[in-house]
């Protein structure tokens, strides 16, 4: 049974108005055959991806336009009702689901590509548009994502902006910071902002699209998106090898970097425990097999020729000096297989009961210390401490397994886990965000003037506090 939010963090309900009839017949007309009320089918909106967490909203609202969205912000505003923007709810700090009964306001129809210059690469879409769609689409132009996450089938772009998703190719594109080119948003009173432009460089004034991406929809509510998207590579290559220890790993990575350079697009790192998981709960095999790390390396480029000699000379040169002891060349059967070994441990956690993720940024170097550190904390009162995660942006997956959810271990873990994070200087999400589950940890990573200037950001955009309230930020006193 999925534990209400509210119980489970002890928060209390902000004196918001409560829905009332009058409210949902505004709304059933404003977009007859777009609100959902039925206990049952407002549900699956109230539950995050993971179970772990549970609101009870009464009321899921579906718009199509900017338009909708801003009469039902400006609607709510004005009768001082909480609302809880939603993409694809794949979010895992429970920021895409109400905590009490905020108003759903669902991106799922807002759905539509409005333009793409084959010129430029760049993108204009609603903010509803799933990530493999919008891939899908831009593959048969000859282009891609500039992001790619395990989610890519359900998550929307508008939920990606606004959580600053980050995922298996931000080492060769960078972050959406710099792949977002403007945005649309709605704010808490209902008044559009078009920032949408598509222009690489403007340098006119503050970068007002910075503040959204990665504010969790407790700003504004994004509504459109324009994206810088790279050309798809001709040649994609991945290898699959197993390292002997994690400053194997480190070692690897170096030369790997040095290498093959400009080519390489992702270098992710597992622990043999999470192979363990996938194997045992997806039937999936691992092309190599035991070693107690795995690499999966990804390169993308112009000329396949050119592409395979590097990544040849790379792992001739891995195995000879002893850093790689095991190691394939994907063909493209073996390339999907290789791939979906990483991309699903997160599915393969939840078949192990509850699970306690950690998303941390910490020096390369230090990254996989915090596992072995609270292997040896939490002994046998866990079933599993897993670490994987991107390697080539120091990005670690800490992932604790149990049968169910116990408060004791939860005290076990936090806060060490963020005071250690604090202390290497890390931050505490590198990409997931703050959510719910996190907000009253921000300190960890931010000075307090810092959340302080946030709280103000906060204030003055949504006076009322009413874009998902109990979020991202620690309540301002």
């Amino acid at each position: 049974e999925v534990v209400p939010t509210c119980e489970r963090y002890a928060v209390r309900r902000l004196p918001f108005s409560r829905l009332a009839d009058g409210d949902v017949a505004f709304f059933e007309r404003l977009m007859p055959g777009r609100v959902i009320t039925g206990q049952e089918e407002v549900k699956p909106f109230n539950v995050d991806w993971l179970k772990s967490v549970r609101g009870c909203s009464q009321l899921v609202l579906k718009p199509q336009t900017t338009a909708e969205v801003s009469q039902v912000l400006r609607y709510c505003h004005e009768r001082n009702l909480a609302v809880n923007p939603q993409g694809g709810n794949t979010g895992l700090v429970g920021g895409s689901v109400p905590v009490f009964d905020e108003i759903i306001l669902s991106t799922a129809l807002m759905n539509q590509i409005i333009s793409f210059d084959k010129v430029s690469g760049i993108l204009v879409c609603q903010a509803g548009c799933v990530l493999e769609r919008l891939n899908e689409y831009l593959e048969e132009q000859g282009f891609i994502m500039p992001l790619d996450l395990g989610a890519k089938g359900s998550c929307h772009i508008g939920g990606n902006v606004a959580t600053n998703a980050g995922g298996l190719r931000l080492l060769r594109y960078g972050s959406l910071r710099g792949t977002v080119l403007g945005l649309e948003m709605v704010l808490a009173d209902g008044s559009a902002l078009d920032c949408l432009t598509s222009l690489r460089k403007d340098n006119t004034g503050y970068d007002l699209k910075q503040l959204f991406i990665g504010s969790e929809g407790t700003l504004g509510v994004i509504t459109a998106v324009s994206i810088l998207c790279p050309q798809k590579p001709k040649a994609v290559n991945v290898a699959f090898l197993g390292c002997q220890s994690f400053a194997k790993v480190l070692e690897t990575f170096t030369t790997c970097r040095a290498m093959l350079g400009e080519i390489l697009s992702a270098y992710e790192f597992m622990d043999e425990k999470c192979m363990e998981l996938v194997e045992r709960h997806l039937k999936l095999s691992s092309p190599v097999t035991d070693s107690p790390f795995y690499v999966l390396i990804e390169t993308s480029g112009s000329n396949s020729t050119h592409d395979e000699e590097k990544l040849n000379n790379f792992l001739e040169r891995a195995m000879a000096s002893g850093l790689v002891t095991d190691g394939t060349v994907a063909t493209d059967y073996k390339k999907i297989k290789a791939s979906h070994l990483r991309e699903r441990i997160t599915e393969a956690l939840t078949h192990e009961g509850y699970v306690y993720k950690y998303d941390i940024s910490l020096p390369v170097g230090k990254l996989y210390d915090l596992v072995t550190d609270m292997r040896a904390r939490l002994g046998h009162s866990a079933k599993n401490v897993v670490g994987y995660g991107h390697l080539g942006d120091g990005n670690l997956h800490l992932n604790i397994t149990a049968e169910s959810y116990s408060h004791s271990l939860l005290d076990a873990i936090e806060p060490f886990v963020y005071e250690w994070t604090a202390r290497c200087s890390g931050s505490i999400s590198a990409e997931h965000g703050l959510g719910f589950k996190k907000k009253q940890f921000i300190q960890y990573s931010k000075p307090h003037e810092a959340v302080v200037l946030m709280q103000r950001f906060k204030a003055m955009l949504d006076p009322k506090g009413i874009l998902n309230p109990y979020k991202t930020l620690p309540s301002a006193h």
